[in-house]
């Protein structure tokens, strides 16, 4: 055994779980999971400064690697326990990794959601097997009758993040990175409640207790860096991260944090969101807000990884179809390939034809007009046209805009 793996060992005593958790847990889920593929991204390593390789877990078949840790659980249970059923309290990854794998090992699953849940989130885990329970307007109110059912109907309850057992199966993540690449020096988890970084960070410092493990949080949801730093965590707001947006941390998975990670980064809405476009736009893959948490730290944070050797967990790729459709159309406005330009001119029939020809000769495409004859701030013989346009780019919106002013139809901008 290295002297590097002797310290880790001995560092790591106290600690609720360890690598050979982490291994038991591989076991167990050897060919009942994907395994799913690590890729090195040209582009991204070009864009952030580093060398960066991405871990695919939203190939996963609940598209999120909830189900490592839900399986590692379930597969554990005693067989009372699984004749019995689990319940647990989730709206989102977690409970789709219990139905599904419950649902597989024969195991009856009870999932308290609060009413407020999305449809199709609802759906999709009734779908995979579980009786679902609305109950309570928020997670709390879910969560105090998801405790009440276990009591009432003798269940075992499924914690999301703060069980050893939940957390080795995360932690299974970076065994397969490793794997695939050895000689990876950082890798950025996202953090919620901490399982899955406490799971990553124990194999990590196994492998080399070099190798740098770097939290990020929503800067909203900042329980972790909170507790780290002796404070009580002050989280609340409407995330684009909903897999992260946990109020607060894990007993359990903060010893293992405050133990073996290196660092713990807050990022904005803004990077999380431009983290999702370029998901979609250069690795074609979906991420959700909580999936995408490590790129947008490099982002943010880009002198703290720069010439590194960097692994990103892209933990999950469940997104409701209308935030990314909103999400990658935000980007084209903050990129100014989305544009909204305002011409007043002669109320003339043909007017709009000639400001159209104008915006086609440059290269731009008109996406949507409204005409407006009425407003007070337009003579009366006059016409107003808000005009959204398609560009290439922000110097492809000031030639168009330059066109129409050598036109005879200066635009303003808004």
């Amino acid at each position: 055994m290295r002297a590097d793996q002797l310290k880790t060992k001995t560092m790591t005593k106290s600690l609720p779980i360890s690598i050979d958790d982490v291994r038991s847990a591989a076991e167990i889920l050897d060919g009942q999971i994907e395994r799913t593929p690590m890729r090195h991204s040209k582009t991204l390593s070009e864009i952030t400064g580093a060398e960066v390789w991405v871990k695919f877990e939203n190939l996963q078949f609940t598209a999120a690697f909830k189900e490592r840790g839900a399986l590692n659980k379930l597969a554990r249970l005693t067989d009372e326990q699984k004749e019995a059923g689990v319940v647990a309290a989730s709206a989102g990854n977690h409970a789709q990794g219990v139905a599904y794998h419950g649902r597989r090992l024969g195991i009856p699953v009870t999932i308290v959601m609060p009413v407020t849940t999305p449809f199709n989130k609802v759906e999709h885990t009734r779908a995979f097997g579980a009786r679902v329970v609305l109950e309570g307007n928020s997670f709390d109110e879910a969560n105090a009758h998801a405790q009440n059912l276990r009591q009432q109907e003798g269940l075992t309850w499924i914690h999301p993040f703060d069980d050893p057992e939940i957390m080795a199966g995360q932690g299974t993540i970076a065994l397969e990175m490793l794997e695939d690449n050895p000689d990876l020096d950082t890798l950025i988890v996202p953090i919620g409640g901490g399982g899955l970084i406490s799971g990553i960070a124990t194999a990590a410092k196994d492998h080399n207790r070099f190798l740098r493990v770097v939290g990020v949080e929503a800067s909203m949801y900042a329980g972790m860096r909170a507790r780290l730093e002796g404070r009580e965590p002050q989280t609340g707001g409407a995330s684009i991260a909903e897999g992260i947006a946990v109020k607060d941390v894990g007993a359990l998975t903060e010893k293992v944090v405050r133990e073996l990670v290196d660092d713990v980064v807050l990022v904005e809405e803004e990077h999380i969101e431009r983290a999702i476009t370029l998901f979609a736009d250069i690795e074609k893959t979906v991420a959700e807000g909580a999936g995408a948490a490590g790129l947008a730290a490099m982002l943010a944070h880009p002198a703290k990884f720069t010439g590194r050797r960097v692994g990103l967990v892209l933990c999950g790729g469940n997104i409701d179809s209308r935030l990314l459709a909103s999400v990658l159309t935000r980007a084209l406005v903050r990129d100014n390939r989305l544009v909204n330009i305002r011409i007043i001119g002669d109320d003339r029939p043909g007017l709009l034809a000639l400001v159209s020809q104008v915006i086609g000769d440059a290269g731009a495409n008109i996406v949507e007009v409204t005409h407006n004859r009425i407003a007070l701030d337009v003579p009366a013989k006059g016409a107003e046209f808000d005009i959204m346009m398609e560009t290439r780019d922000t110097q492809h919106t000031q030639d168009v805009i330059e066109a129409l002013s050598r036109a005879g139809y200066p635009p303003r901008t808004h």
